[in-house]
């Protein structure tokens, strides 16, 4: 197996050559440039912070070899951010008219202009931290930007250092001039301009931007806490206290200054990384904002409607005749707003239970959700407050639905509930009917307009009865659930996959057709692996399309020749799960849902995966989605058996793309219907992770 670690790296890499790609418009090269940063924080938070526990618990002999190699990769990651940003970005941004002036390369006029605003918009928010006997080396916050400054007392001739917290609030790009003579600087190169103002009656010998990654991970025992809401917010706060896993800082930061800084935090030399460009890339996002420059932006894109959810308010007639299917960020998010929204109008429905993992800051979701708490109806949320980075956000949420009215659960101890359910029960004239919604992403329409997913709209009395168990077990802690139709995890969907794969295997062994196809964001489960493996030397064709982290080694021969791995990376975030088996006697099986094939997902998580019952549903995800990721490949990469990635066409992604192509489709389904506009985001939600 191919190392995880390692693997995640590949994957920024990739991310990375999308930056490097001249083909992509220049602005979103730089949006892809800021993403490779923050996946990094995320891999050096998480990944690398879990190794360098190991190696100091010595808890394994061969970690310190393992993790000098993930640094040693991270190193020439980054160094070739760096140049793309040197070489590459700041060259094609010139030709555009976006200048930068960096440090040195400032005019007498630009200097006059910024002491202004240095004075007036800047100075006020800035609090020295002095570093001497009595003031000892600050707690300083993850990710946080810093100034490291070192100073000489004029009258003592003693050398003494400090640091100057940049606040969160001020932007990181600021614009110079104004008309043909506007241009843009860093933030930090400002402050480091006029420092020295900072610190009257001491001379300046150099200032140096810095930052710390933590250690990120959240520790709570849950079985030992009596508020697992409150015991979260704690650990969150404590996180500013984490052990320090990576300093980035400026190279021109001298050799004593970089090993003074190093002791002062508890760092190795291997873990800093020196940096030419911005220290924080992920704040690159930002210069999108300041320049309104649509032409150097993925073309303009509104989400189509198709027509069987035209009428809002026709909704539940029209899901209790036939399953409906959505495929985002193509067609839009918003019937499934409407599809809440409804319910929490409607005097017919009685109660509403929902699963919410991740949303949005200003999200109609909750708000229908709130409203419909308002109304009388029996609202539940299954609210996952350890989703991580969002796990403020989401304790947010809880606490005003709570007020509203709703029941808010946190799910079942030591797991997190990632499966994205919604149940709507209505009185009809027959009785109660259940309404379900199943998507394969989370109930977030800002996501939603990044992320590529499905939606599932049923009323299928079986697949609404499991769902219905699905919400008791989360709320009624239920130990041995049976589900007819649903893989749900941590009960049967490991052993359901398994199972799958085995059926495959079997025919292939008895001369029937066979074959997988399966995408998702990782591939880690050695059991898994393992079995697709199996299948392969039992002469089963297998295509995976695994956009991130692929643990499994395709085209050994004898072993794996049979197996077929890509990653696809573009304008969307590849989210997706789609699994189909060839079930060679029958229909094919076709299953949609939340879970990558991965342990955590398999033994960690509250699960979803879901089965495709309407034959008109399945023929469209054969013929639309699996047939256009099989003959469009300007946008996918092969994974090779020496763990290089290597482009499906010659042409690379001058060659027909998945992602147009689906563009194209949902244009020609819904001619005449459009929504809400897809407008480039202006902050960074992580698309690539």
């Amino acid at each position: 197996m191919f190392n995880r670690e390692l693997s995640w790296l590949s994957f920024d890499r990739r991310v990375l050559e999308l930056a490097e790609d001249d083909t992509v418009p220049l602005l979103e090269r730089v949006r892809f440039l800021s993403i490779v940063s923050s996946n990094l924080d995320e891999f050096f938070e998480i990944r690398v912070a879990g190794i360098m526990q190991q190696e100091e618990s010595a808890s394994h002999p061969a970690t310190r070899e393992f993790l000098q190699e993930v640094l040693r990769r991270a190193h020439e990651l980054v160094d070739a951010q760096q140049n793309c940003w040197r070489s590459q970005i700041l060259p094609a941004l010139a030709q555009e008219g976006i200048n930068f002036k960096l440090n040195g390369k400032f005019s007498k006029e630009d200097q006059r202009e910024l002491s202004q605003r240095f004075d007036r918009d800047i100075l006020p928010a800035l609090t020295p931290l002095a570093i001497d006997p009595s003031h000892p080396f600050p707690v300083l916050t993850n990710k946080g930007l810093y100034l490291l400054a070192l100073l000489r007392d004029t009258e003592t001739q003693e050398t003494r250092y400090a640091v100057v917290p940049i606040p969160r609030v001020l932007p990181r790009i600021l614009a110079l001039g104004n008309g043909s003579e506007r241009s843009f600087t860093l933030l930090s190169h400002v402050i480091q301009l006029f420092i020295d103002r900072l610190f009257p009656g001491l001379e300046l010998s150099g200032s140096w931007a810095f930052r710390i990654t933590r250690n990120s991970d959240l520790y709570v025992d849950e079985e030992e806490s009596g508020n697992l809401l409150e015991a979260i917010e704690e650990e969150i706060r404590n996180l500013r206290k984490g052990a320090p896993v990576r300093l980035e800082i400026e190279s021109s930061a001298p050799a004593e200054v970089l090993a003074w800084l190093l002791k002062s935090i508890g760092l190795k030399s291997e873990n800093a990384f020196k940096t030419d460009g911005p220290v924080n890339m992920v704040r690159l996002s930002s210069l999108i904002d300041l320049i309104s420059r649509p032409d150097l932006l993925d073309p303009h894109f509104s989400p189509t409607t198709p027509i069987e959810f035209a009428e809002p308010t026709k909704l539940f007639s029209r899901i209790a005749k036939q399953d409906l299917l959505l495929h985002h960020p193509y067609e839009s998010f918003a019937p499934v707003v409407d599809f809440i929204r409804q319910a929490a109008s409607d005097p017919s429905v009685v109660a509403i239970k929902l699963t919410l993992y991740r949303t949005s800051g200003d999200s109609p979701v909750v708000e229908a959700l709130k409203e419909a708490a308002r109304n009388g109806k029996q609202v539940t949320a299954l609210v996952e407050l350890r989703a991580r980075f969002d796990e403020l956000n989401n304790i947010e949420w809880a606490r005003q639905l709570e007020e509203a009215g709703a029941h808010v659960v946190y799910g079942l101890a030591g797991l997190k509930t990632h499966c994205k359910a919604c149940l709507i029960v209505r009185q009809e004239k027959s009785g109660l009917r259940r309404y379900a919604h199943l998507g394969t992403g989370n109930y977030n329409p800002k996501t939603a307009r990044l992320y590529t997913d499905f939606s599932l709209f049923t009323a299928d009395d079986e697949i609404t009865a499991d769902v219905g168990l699905l919400f008791n077990v989360l709320t009624g802690n239920l130990s041995k659930p049976k589900f007819k139709h649903l893989l749900v995890a941590p009960f049967y969907l490991q052993r359901g996959i398994l199972d799958l794969i085995a059926s495959e295997t079997s025919a292939a062994l008895a001369g029937r057709k066979a074959s997988i196809f399966a995408k998702v964001n990782s591939l880690v489960d050695p059991e898994v692996i393992k079995a697709l493996t199996l299948a392969s030397q039992a002469g089963v064709k297998i295509e995976l399309i695994v956009r991130g982290i692929c643990c499994l080694i395709p085209g050994v021969p004898g072993i794996s020749e049979n197996i077929r791995v890509t990653s696809v990376l573009g304008r969307f975030l590849e989210h997706s799960r789609i699994f189909r088996f060839e079930n060679s006697g029958g229909e094919p099986v076709i299953l949609l849902g939340s879970a990558d094939w991965m342990q955590r997902n398999f033994l960690r998580r509250v699960e979803c995966v879901f089965p495709l019952r309407d034959k008109h549903l399945c023929k469209r995800i054969e013929k639309e989605i699996i047939q256009t990721y099989a003959s469009n490949l300007g946008d996918s990469k092969e994974l090779m058996s020496d763990g290089t990635y290597s482009a499906r066409l010659p042409t690379g992604r001058r060659g027909p793309q998945a992602q147009e192509s689906f563009l194209q489709l949902a244009i020609k389904n819904s001619p005449a219907i459009k929504s809400v506009s897809l407008k480039p985001p202006g902050k960074s939600v992580r698309p690539q992770r």
